[in-house]
């Protein structure tokens, strides 16, 4: 379910035409990043994993679509951070990870 989700959201960036080729790279190595991290974390903390993917999902979603609404995307942004706020210590590489996907995405300025 989790490669699922991450699936989805580099078919959404790959596919989205407005975000420059560079952008699509740097997000798509970053998810790499959160799809191995992720994955690690279903081992001992499956639903907290899920939450985490989704959360990304619906904050890419927000980012790459061709109306975007700031406001939507901030909740979804914020959801993603908060989704991983309480592994800041456990598993600090995956926070710094969804901090960058959630940087890379607010900064896109589709």
């Amino acid at each position: 379910m989790i490669e699922d989700t991450i699936g989805k959201i580099e078919t959404r960036i790959q596919t989205a035409g407005a975000i420059p080729d560079d952008r699509k790279q740097e997000l798509l190595q970053l998810l790499a990043t959160l799809k191995a991290e992720v994955v690690a974390l279903a081992q001992t903390d499956e639903e907290q994993a899920q939450s985490i993917a989704g959360f990304a999902e619906m904050s890419a979603h927000e980012a790459t679509r061709e109306r975007q609404n700031p406001k939507l995307l901030q909740l979804s942004l914020d959801g993603l951070g908060s989704s991983v706020g309480e592994f800041e210590k456990s598993h600090s590489k995956l926070t710094q990870v969804v901090n960058a996907i959630s940087n890379a995405l607010s900064n896109l300025g589709i």
